[in-house]
């Protein structure tokens, strides 16, 4: 079982930032040269639209942020596009020269309150900015994923592409989707095979939310961490879970062995959620969203 001791705060909604007036949502992180980190989430602007930039933090002081981004990497897509009411990161992969950015497209439902789909964008350059691999998603519609597909994490194993992600299996009323986790596979990271195959599951009918699958590979062993709600429909509220799998393809759920909840008071004291997770100097460290889906930030743990 892990034990996390909480830093607090690190990355706050920056007013004088017009792409994240409110919130920042789900960290995305990119290691870089010299214990440098870029991580990556959404704000909000003054439209309650979602940009995704990023802030620098050095991994020897993990609460304290170094800069923040002027400028969003990438904002809402073409009106009629799967992403044009906000977009958010979700993975970060390294590619050769190119570096993939695996993220959510936002779109307004009629019948159902909204439709999230899985983008992505690519850059070959140090620029920070990104481009659009597609206008489409990658992970839209299909036979075995009719419902939402989204928030997809991917990991990169020689020739071998696997992807974890968010797939509805039913909506419930139109404002209460119900979605597990589940596994494609790919041989390139753009075009991806899925046969419906079920990371994690719900462990009882009053479960309705799995989501933001991280993983990481361990000693050999693949780590992923989750969010979950257990009976949603009556205002249940996220908690962090844990899992592991010899594989990547067969998970054991561990919901006691993520080693994290919410605090008594303050920013993380209702829900917390949407986990990214690296190592330094032999000590992982997580990134994480608090209260009301990262309206107040991203906070920081470090493993005790």
């Amino acid at each position: 079982m892990y034990k996390w001791q909480k830093l607090g705060l690190v990355i706050t909604p920056q007013e004088n930032l017009w792409w994240m007036k409110t919130h920042a949502m789900i960290p995305t992180l990119e290691k870089l040269d010299n214990d440098l980190m870029r991580v990556y989430y959404s704000g909000r602007d003054a439209k309650n639209v979602s940009h995704i930039g990023y802030c620098l933090i050095d991994l020897n002081a993990p609460n304290q942020v170094i800069e923040y981004s002027s400028e969003p990497v990438l904002s809402a897509g073409d009106i009629g596009c799967f992403d044009d009411n906000g977009v958010t990161p979700s993975c970060i992969v390294k590619d050769g020269d190119c570096t993939n950015l695996y993220y959510i497209g936002w779109n307004p439902g009629f019948n159902v309150r909204m439709h999230l789909f899985g983008g992505l964008a690519l850059k070959t350059s140090d620029s920070p900015e990104f481009e659009r691999y597609s206008k489409a998603p990658i992970i839209e519609r299909c036979r075995v994923n009719p419902y939402l597909n989204t928030a997809p994490f991917v990991l990169k194993e020689n020739d071998r592409w696997l992807m974890y992600y968010v797939s509805g299996t039913e909506w419930l009323h139109k404002d209460l989707p119900r979605y597990n986790i589940q596994i494609a596979e790919s041989k390139d990271g753009k075009n991806w095979h899925r046969d419906g195959k079920v990371a994690i599951d719900y462990k009882n009918d009053q479960e309705m939310a799995l989501a933001r699958p991280y993983v990481i590979k361990d000693n050999g062993l693949y780590k992923m961490w989750f969010s979950y709600k257990e009976d949603a429909e009556k205002g249940g509220a996220y908690r962090l879970s844990y899992a592991e799998s010899k594989d990547g393809f067969d998970w054991e759920r561990m919901d006691d062995c993520s080693g994290i909840t919410v605090s008594e008071k303050g920013w993380d004291s209702d829900m917390i959620e949407y986990a990214a997770i690296t190592e330094h100097k032999g000590k992982k460290i997580m990134f994480y969203n608090g209260n009301n889906y990262g309206a107040n930030g991203i906070g920081v743990a470090i493993e005790a």
